[in-house]
């Protein structure tokens, strides 16, 4: 048998021994301090027959149902333990406070073996504390660790069942309801804390000071490694770390696999038995991190246009900010579920993004300015100067950027591709001379 079950049996020895000598006693010596005392082994006798079967159930090996392992009965355990306490200890009070009205009557009879019967439970409550604690802290066992907080807890209330006794002794009745009532606060306020802690891990809640231990003992390798993702959850005294990390993307195989055991081995060293898995991706650098990101927006429908896309390293992971230029005709509404639907594209083509932050604006559509004819202008006589001819066609476009111009050359069918080339950049470059502050010029050649 492991030390685990042999100590969870022996409290459930000792819990029915409890409760035998608290119950004849008090029930003997009319003292409700010791009724209740009774009932609050009662509830050590249930949480003792929890643990023994949370200690059997949480120590069988992992199976393909439970791949993490039954670590968490023991939590589970400790909540039903917790709730049963509660629920006990508010009937306690409500007696105490029943008799302390006048509601209910009962005489108390101190006699020298109800101290007796004290010393002894006294005794056993400080035993099974002991035992229990040190079996809890040498095994990490949530379960055992409850046991032993409730067992102390037990002793206090022994000791302020037997105040109680001392005072009725002495002529004051009352401070054996006074002490029932002090059990009952007690032990409402240790199941307050034991449900608290227990709810923690069963919801996964990460513990802060082993994340901070983890992320701390990564932070010290040498050379530095990038953290991507640290996450965190415990059961039964073992804590699970899942990492994921990033590596230089020429490296080989065996260095990114030399890497992860480094961090394994650090997140274990400040973790003692933890259960560690590193993932190892490649990390890219900023320049390939942002196309990707641009990509990534402009496959959503309507984005025309972004710009000024920041990326912000954290201890969360990179953070993006940027601009999307959207139809201006859109409402609110439609512009906000087009900016989420980007966010979502980001993330998926870059995982090591946490955050998104899109900045909205609208779009100014390029204007199709008017398309002038054949007769000479400005422009035509630049082309007619370089060409000998008049342009096929001129007409401009109003936008964001400035004017641009577009003109149609027409060329003999034999002219070679090379010399209509040159022949467009020269009219281009007239054209630039003779409007300087026209954005672009665009020149089209056809036979």
């Amino acid at each position: 048998m492991s030390p685990l079950r042999r100590t969870a049996l022996a409290s459930v020895v000792a819990a029915i021994c409890l409760i035998a000598i608290k119950l004849v006693t008090g029930l003997a010596a009319g003292s409700l301090g010791l009724v209740a005392d009774a009932a609050h082994s009662g509830t050590d006798l249930v949480a003792a027959l929890l643990t023994l079967f949370a200690v059997g159930v949480a120590t069988k090996p992992a199976d393909p149902g439970h791949l993490y392992g039954h670590g968490k009965a023991e939590h589970l355990a400790a909540l039903a333990e917790a709730a049963f306490l509660a629920l006990v200890s508010v009937g306690i009070g409500a007696l105490a406070v029943a008799r302390l009205a006048g509601w209910i009557e009962l005489d108390v009879e101190p006699a020298w073996w109800a101290f007796a019967a004290l010393g002894v439970v006294a005794a056993i409550d400080h035993a099974r504390t002991v035992v229990s604690y040190r079996v809890a802290q040498r095994h990490a066992s949530a379960a055992l660790l409850s046991n032993a907080i409730h067992f102390g807890s037990d002793l206090v209330s022994t000791i302020a069942v037997l105040c109680g006794l001392v005072a009725a002794r002495a002529g004051f009745p009352e401070g054996d309801s006074i002490a029932a009532l002090f059990v009952a606060v007690l032990v409402i306020l240790a199941a307050v804390r034991l449900a608290r802690r227990n709810v923690d891990v069963l919801m996964d809640r990460a513990p802060a000071d082993a994340v901070d231990a983890a992320r701390n003992a990564i932070a010290r390798l040498d050379p530095p490694v990038e953290v991507r993702r640290l996450r965190l959850r415990q059961a039964a005294g073992r804590t699970f770390a899942d990492v994921v990390i990033g590596v230089s993307p020429g490296a080989a195989v065996g260095q990114g696999h030399a890497t992860a055991d480094r961090v394994e081995d650090a997140v274990q060293r400040a973790l003692p038995e933890s259960d560690v898995v590193v993932h190892v991706e490649p990390s890219a650098d900023e320049a390939e991190l942002r196309e990707r990101v641009r990509a990534a927006a402009m496959t959503v429908s309507h984005v025309r246009e972004l710009h000024d896309v920041t990326l912000i390293d954290t201890p969360r992971g990179i953070e993006v900010s940027l601009h999307l230029k959207l139809p201006g005709e859109l409402d609110l509404a439609g512009a906000h579920a087009l900016a989420e639907e980007v966010e979502q594209q980001i993330r998926r083509a870059a995982p090591e993004v946490c955050d998104v932050q899109t900045h909205l604006e609208p779009l100014a559509e390029p204007t199709p300015g008017r398309v002038l004819g054949q007769e000479p202008s400005e422009i035509g006589q630049v082309v007619a100067g370089v060409t000998g001819g008049a342009p096929r066609g001129v007409r401009t476009l109003d936008t964001d950027d400035g004017l641009v111009v577009l003109v149609t050359l027409g060329l003999d069918g034999d002219t070679s591709l090379a010399a209509a080339h040159d022949e467009a950049s020269v009219v281009e470059e007239k054209i630039r001379e003779a409007l300087p502050g026209v954005a672009d010029v665009v020149v089209h050649t056809e036979p």
